[in-house]
């Protein structure tokens, strides 16, 4: 029976092959798409077995059209394996691919057609990148993907134990991948906090309007069954989209809506009458301080040193009237998104953000936004996390959560990125990167909804506080974590000055001996 951890194993083995050749951040591209295609070729398989202990003839074939999907003999997985010494085995690999797409047109469009194998700028020669492809092949062939021979463990499916893999290997490869994977993958811990705080219901909406992979919706929708929530998500990297389609089909979730686009410019969602769609539940972990994130609104390439007047996004020139609060800094979009956010949510709507600890207490145009936000009642709790927990940045960030039509005016303040009572760490401290294990995650979670205070970790502010504070929103304001010094007494420090004193006297005369016993 093939267990997760032989899955992993198969899809390092994959990345190794691809090392010394392309960029780290560039091991997904490759490995995951024929890892898919290994699983779409033995599910299917494995789908027919069965009907073939039914069904023969013209029946079998008949039945074979209610399929989920459909691998074409030529474009499965073994197909490749028997031409893995062609010449042309990149070519082989591409047409599969786009042939597999094209026959599941309505589920699996632009999911394997994003990276071309046959690219000599990205694999090298064409021996080179023979090898590799072949080599690619080979370290999964004998990982065997039926769902009949998956090891499950009590409840769970086939697909809990692949898409787990998965999304394990998308960390595995965000960790390889340093600065670059930030992106695309939101550390899974983090996850988890956000789906429980959104705790997303039966029948509702959940997006996530920069949904990279796809895990963090789909930690969302998982926290109910995710085929009684509708799920959206929309992502302006390609790669990241077929990767958010590659999951969601792994966890079979097959009617997850995944657009591909610029959020801020142009919103895929939309109503019947063209105006944004309405969310019951939104999780994001956005692009940090996006710069430039306005330049979508600007087509015509309006541009400086050319005589015309230098482009400066305006509230005007969004249709959908998110920024009529304020407009955010060209060269940081934290707020851009996060009052696409708030014009995305339903009437008793609830979101959860990853963003950095700038948009707490950064002012002018983010100021003022701010305090819209806070006056407007809109903001229930910022929750500070540890630093080093994010692929691709060092820095802490914070989860801000938003709600509508909430039953009270305070704030709570939550503080994950200091000691306890004890002096222990609220994390756990590694080499590379920080985590969170499920003790701390239960205490945050616990305390949200507690909403009680707890001292050095928890405080619930009034508005009043909040707007003594200028709006500024800055955590050690609200959530005392000075740790007091041992008292100094000044009579022993005086003590011991006049001491070293002393023995550095005693230390220079024997010097001076020394050097005139030397004749210096």
């Amino acid at each position: 029976m093939t267990t997760k951890k032989d899955i992993e194993n198969a899809l390092m083995r994959g990345a190794d092959t691809l090392r010394d050749t392309i960029d780290a951040a560039n091991y997904k591209d490759y490995v995951l798409p024929i890892m898919f295609v290994k699983y779409l070729s033995d599910s299917y398989e494995d789908a027919l077995d069965e009907l073939r202990t039914q069904y023969s003839g013209p029946r079998l074939e008949r039945q074979k059209k209610y399929l989920p999907f459909t691998v074409a003999e030529k474009a499965s997985f073994q197909a490749l394996y028997e031409s893995r010494f062609s010449d042309n085995i990149g070519q082989i690999i591409n047409a599969a691919m786009r042939q597999i797409e094209a026959d599941n047109n309505q589920q699996l469009a632009g999911v394997l057609s994003t990276v071309d194998y046959n690219s000599e700028n990205a694999l090298g020669t064409r021996e080179h990148k023979n090898a590799i492809l072949r080599d690619l092949l080979e370290d999964f062939v004998s990982l065997n993907l039926r769902p009949s021979q998956i090891e499950v463990k009590d409840g769970q499916v086939p697909a809990d134990v692949i898409g787990d893999a998965y999304e394990y290997m998308i960390g595995q490869f965000a960790s390889m991948a340093g600065k670059k994977a930030g992106s695309f993958y939101t550390p899974a811990a983090v996850s988890e906090i956000m789906a429980r705080i959104v705790n997303v219901q039966p029948g509702e909406r959940v997006y996530d309007p920069t949904c990279g992979s796809g895990s963090l919706l789909i930690k969302a929708a998982r926290r109910q069954n995710s085929k009684e929530v509708a799920i959206y998500g929309q992502e302006v990297n390609g790669s990241s989209v077929a990767m958010a389609k590659m999951n969601m089909y792994i966890h079979e979730i097959r009617d997850a809506k995944i657009g591909w686009g610029d959020t801020l410019a142009n919103p895929l969602f939309l109503d019947s009458d063209g105006n944004l769609l309405q969310f019951d539940a939104i999780v994001a972990n956005m692009p940090f301080s996006k710069n430039k994130w306005a330049s979508g609104f600007n087509p015509g390439g309006e541009a400086s040193g050319t005589g015309k007047k230098k482009f400066q996004m305006e509230a005007s020139l969004d249709k959908f009237h998110r920024f009529d609060w304020g407009v955010p800094p060209a060269s940081k979009g934290d707020w851009a998104f996060l009052l696409h956010m708030i014009a995305s949510l339903s009437v008793n709507g609830r979101i959860a953000a990853v963003a950095p600890h700038g948009v707490l207490f950064r002012g002018a145009a983010e100021g003022r936004i701010r305090q819209r936000v806070i006056e407007e009642n809109l903001l229930d709790a910022v929750i500070g996390l540890p630093e080093n927990l994010f692929y691709g940045t060092p820095i802490p960030a914070c989860i801000l959560v938003f709600k509508k039509n909430r039953p009270t005016t305070d704030v709570l303040f939550i503080d994950a990125s200091k000691n306890d009572d004890e002096g222990n760490p609220r994390y756990i401290k590694a080499t590379k990167q920080n985590e969170l294990g499920q003790v701390h995650i239960d205490a945050i979670v616990d305390a949200y909804m507690s909403r009680t205070e707890q001292a050095r970790f928890a405080h619930v502010a009034t508005l009043d506080e909040i707007r003594e504070n200028g709006y500024n929103l800055n955590i050690p304001r609200y959530v005392d974590n000075f740790e007091e010094e041992e008292p100094v007494d000044i009579e022993e420090v005086k003590g011991n000055i006049e001491r070293l004193k002393g023995e550095i006297a005693i230390a220079e005369a024997q010097m001076a001996q020394y050097l005139k016993e030397l004749g210096l």
